[in-house]
């Protein structure tokens, strides 16, 4: 007698092929998307769907946090309060000289001719949680897409640079941390001028690179953002140098420092809006076209005349 199984209980394929299938695919996927970036647009439709279980799943350590709030010690926010208020007072007078010395400076610019300072405005994000990859410093905030959130702004908080958006999503973005391994940021030293590169080393510290072992480097100088990046507006301040390490047998010293902004700590940060791009002025626009005359071309009467005029 024939003893087969009927058609219903036909096994499929072997478990180790169809693993075997399901790990090339997800190999196969991982290239594509890192390659040509393929899968944004899906990360960004899941991402729809996944936002109210996350907050969600954050709502309980809301509700905790805001109860502990709420029940507070009352006579610490006095103290509190009559603190920031003698704090106040004592900054007064400089708050009005920084003022005062912000309007001369705009005027004598005005006299001088020289451009004026481009304006930081942005608008104020509440930092949800850190990215859940461990070897990177990363952090989410709550404006996306809908706020008008580009990759590439820079983000601050009240003591200085932050880090910079590097993805967005609808109703979130992503923010990568200057102390990030991939996150270099063009800075100047305060107190000497140089200009430098400081760089993420991934647990929390920077390091001041490509300064020559002589270099003059103090502990405690503060660094503050060059602008030549593009990115960054210049002045904001980035790090405070913490440590050096000076070696004859190396062309650069180590210089560590650390971040001057919270970037540990959640708490408000603010997305500045992107620089606008720098133009070429006029000016050197006709002079690069001068210069693209070649020396053994003729050139007209016309152009002649030009030329020997300028």
């Amino acid at each position: 007698m024939d003893h087969q199984p009927p058609p219903f209980f036909k096994r499929g394929p072997a478990p180790v092929a169809l693993l075997s299938f399901y790990v090339a695919l997800s190999a196969a996927l991982l290239v594509v998307d890192v390659r040509l970036q393929t899968l944004e647009v899906l990360r960004q439709a899941l991402s729809m769907f996944t936002h109210p279980v996350q907050q969600f799943a954050h709502l309980p350590a809301q509700v905790l946090d805001n109860a502990g709030g709420y029940f507070a010690s009352l006579t610490r926010l006095q103290d509190e309060n009559a603190q920031l208020k003698r704090s106040r007072l004592d900054n007064v007078a400089i708050l009005l000289r920084t003022q005062q010395l912000e309007v001369e400076n705009e005027r004598l610019r005005k006299l001088l001719g020289v451009k004026q300072r481009q304006q930081a405005s942005g608008q104020v994000a509440q930092i949800l949680y850190a990215a859940r990859d461990p070897y990177s410093r990363r952090i989410v905030v709550d404006k996306g897409q809908q706020d008008k959130v580009v990759a590439g702004q820079p983000v601050i908080d009240d003591a200085g640079i932050v880090g910079q958006v590097t993805r967005v999503y609808p109703f979130v973005a992503e923010v990568t941390l200057i102390t990030d391994k991939e996150q270099a940021v063009p800075v100047q030293i305060v107190r000497t001028g140089l200009r430098s590169v400081v760089f993420g080393l991934g647990n929390g510290q920077l390091e001041l690179r490509f300064l020559p072992a002589n270099a003059d480097v103090q502990n405690g100088d503060v660094l503050v953002t060059s602008g030549l990046d593009g990115v960054f507006l210049p002045g904001f301040p980035v790090a405070r140098v913490v440590h050096i390490e000076r070696d004859t047998s190396y062309s650069f010293a180590r210089i560590f420092c650390m971040p001057l902004a919270g970037v540990e700590n959640f708490s408000e940060v603010m997305v500045l809006d992107p620089r606008p791009a720098i133009s070429l002025p006029e000016q050197l626009a006709s002079e690069a076209a001068r210069r693209e005359v070649k020396p053994g071309a003729k050139a007209g009467p016309g152009k002649k005349k030009r030329l020997k005029k300028d």
